[in-house]
């Protein structure tokens, strides 16, 4: 089996200062637990920005400087996202891509997300998929239902994205796929040969599905963006506190961490810094 790569998303868009009081917003704060998250194991960190009041900002200058701070300090690989929030514009969401990260994330569907709807229409993905395949980016393809794997395939079909692709399955969001262990073994017999996932559990459900994940054969994401607590009733003292966790059961199963460069061995992506 190979060895694991573990996803750090250390922020998102949604969680505040006041759901988690160590939740990292300015680019120093992002840079530093970063850094944190790459000693405790991981070899991806996946970045939302934020303005100094903690506001979603999908503006390339932010990014920017996250990204060198965090190149200052390791290696890791930066996967900005393509996401954004839910009321950020298509050009808004296209900005963190002309810094020109190693790896993104596209989003390949719309669907309901809480109470507001979390847009991806065709064109959309169409114009980030080319983007990326312009720069020279490894798309990560967010999957949060099962259509959306249909979706990426139709991309290849365009020649937008190109095998072997790379899915992250982000399950238990409110209105979307549920995060049972029956739906994450039907959407990885869905994938095409060749290609590796991880899974993204909400909340609760983080630590189950990472479980899995390991002994699947899969990958994992954990942090703050999905999952802000520890146990039950017990807020995470970081991001990094979840991804030594998933690091250390890992390597008690007989299962190794990737290092950034051996993750992106795996990935099929070029170290372009």
């Amino acid at each position: 089996m190979e060895k694991l790569i573990i996803t750090a998303a250390i922020t998102g868009a949604e969680v505040t200062r006041e759901q988690q009081p160590n939740l990292p917003i300015t680019p120093d704060e992002i840079a530093e637990e970063a850094f944190r998250c790459f000693l405790a194991g991981a070899s991806i960190v996946h970045i939302h920005a934020r303005k100094s009041d903690g506001t979603p900002t999908q503006d390339m200058e932010v990014y920017r400087e996250i990204k060198e701070k965090i190149e200052r300090k390791c290696n890791i690989i930066v996967q900005p996202s393509t996401g954004g929030a839910v009321w950020h514009s298509i050009e808004e969401r296209i900005q963190p891509l002309y810094i020109n990260p190693e790896m993104a994330t596209l989003s390949a569907g719309t669907c309901n997300f809480g109470n507001d709807i979390f847009a991806n229409p065709q064109e959309y993905m169409e114009k980030f998929a080319m983007e990326m395949k312009n720069r020279g980016i490894k798309p990560e393809i967010e999957v949060f239902e099962r259509g959306m794997i249909e979706n990426a395939l139709r991309l290849v079909k365009k020649g937008l994205i190109s095998p072997p692709l790379h899915f992250d399955f982000v399950m238990g969001v409110p209105g979307a796929i549920p995060a049972t262990i029956n739906d994450l073994v039907y959407l990885v017999n869905c994938i095409p040969d060749g290609s590796t996932w991880s899974v993204a559990g909400i909340g609760r459900h983080e630590l189950p599905l990472a479980l899995h994940a390991i002994a699947m054969g899969g990958h994992v994401r954990v942090g703050f963006e999905d999952n802000i607590y520890y146990r039950k009733g017990e807020l995470a003292k970081s991001s990094a506190q979840l991804v030594e966790r998933v690091a250390k059961i890992s390597r008690e199963f007989g299962r190794e961490i990737a290092t950034p460069d051996e993750a992106r061995s795996i990935l099929k992506i070029r170290n372009r810094r």
